[in-house]
């Protein structure tokens, strides 16, 4: 059972049965229907802009969303498989309580940045796609900047820290990731994975199931963050998601060979108009063929983060996840920690709030800025 918490720290938690966990925002009053129609980015993010990085084989694009004009910058990784857009909600409320600009990325292979090689998420190669996009947003005198990651982001933020790729690194923030548990998880991730749905027949479905299976337990951030975790499937012939759709529709008959392929003729239209009206949708990002990878990203983390020479804060969604070095590190007052209860695994989409409190707190309590007026 403990093991199955911990199976999140790639992706997200797996579908629960009986609907919704304990903490869902998702309860409300007899009679009255859920919308799960998807919202805008421009509703928390104030510009989206796409970022040119050069590289050895071209240029790579990285999009970001951004809000704010003064103050430290709050740089946010995302965890595997999801987009800048799961910091929406989270943006607009830290962004209410303290002065700071906000800067959140889509990964390598996330969302929708395009990159010349796709394939390649290494810690080290993301790390230094990190620091590309710094010196390209800021040249090289870069403002105070506050790293934030969630899951994979968090790991690949402890990276970037110890790599030394931001100089101007003000605080680092990790979220709800640990060596010790994310080392355990990696053996049952694939059947996690196998057990996602394959496909949506909308992206209302998607967010749906999102918030149904526990993945996200606030609709609000599911409505924004879900259309960075799926796209709609390419329109081929030879593309699985629309074939299979496709053949489901088809009801089989006894015919006579000529009306039999009139019939199915005409049902194959059919169901292809029905197929182009409501949008095949599945994930923008094979998580299992990441495979190799993820040992990269978790292995060592421990010792890495604790020797990041700048204050730290480690937010959990439950203290069993520390492992053995972060326990005599927190114990030796290394980094600042918090757990935030009645949160899955993507704590700063089910508890904005909570998570922008915290980090409120901590960036005032170090000098990093100050609460807007009027706030406290």
């Amino acid at each position: 059972m403990e093991k199955q918490l911990h199976l999140n720290l790639l992706a997200s938690r797996p579908p629960m049965p009986g609907g919704f966990q304990s903490g869902s925002k998702m309860k409300m009053g007899p009679g009255r229907k859920r919308d799960f129609s998807p919202l805008p980015w421009s509703h928390y993010f104030e510009t989206m802009e796409d970022v040119e990085v050069e590289n050895e084989n071209g240029k790579d694009i990285f999009r970001i969303y951004c809000s704010g004009s003064h103050g430290p910058v709050l740089l946010l990784l995302h965890g595997g498989g999801h987009s800048a857009l799961s910091w929406a909600v989270f943006t607009a409320v830290i962004y209410s309580r303290i002065n700071c600009r906000v800067v959140a990325m889509d990964l390598r292979a996330h969302g929708d940045t395009k990159v010349k090689n796709p394939d390649d998420l290494s810690s080290d190669t993301m790390a230094k796609d990190i620091g590309k996009v710094v010196e390209a947003l800021y040249g090289e005198n870069p403002p105070p900047i506050m790293i934030i990651g969630h899951s994979m982001g968090g790991a690949i933020a402890v990276h970037t820290a110890s790599a030394n790729h931001i100089p101007s690194l003000l605080g680092l923030c990790v979220i709800d990731v640990v060596e010790g548990t994310a080392m355990d998880a990696l053996n049952s991730m694939q059947n996690f994975l196998r057990s996602r749905p394959k496909t949506f027949k909308s992206l209302e479905n998607a967010i749906e199931w999102s918030v149904k299976s526990g993945q996200i337990r606030n609709i609000e951030s599911a409505r924004v963050s879900m259309g960075g975790q799926v796209k709609k499937c390419e329109e081929s012939t030879n593309n699985p998601c629309m074939s299979n759709s496709i053949g489901e529709g088809i009801i089989e008959e006894e015919e006579d060979e000529e009306a039999e392929a009139e019939s199915n003729k005409k049902r194959m239209k059919e169901d292809d108009q029905e197929i182009k009206k409501e949008s095949i949708f599945t994930w923008r990002v094979e998580l299992s063929k990441t495979e190799k990878y993820w040992e990269g990203w978790f292995q060592g983390l421990s010792a890495l983060f604790l020797t990041c020479r700048v204050p730290k804060l480690l937010l959990l969604a439950g203290v069993d996840r520390l492992d053995k070095d972060l326990t005599i590190g927190q114990m030796q007052g290394k980094f600042q920690m918090q757990v935030l209860p009645q949160c899955g695994h993507a704590v700063h989409e089910d508890a904005p709030e909570k998570v922008a409190d915290a980090l409120a707190t901590f960036m005032v309590r170090h000098k990093f800025t100050d609460f807007k007026e009027g706030y406290m």
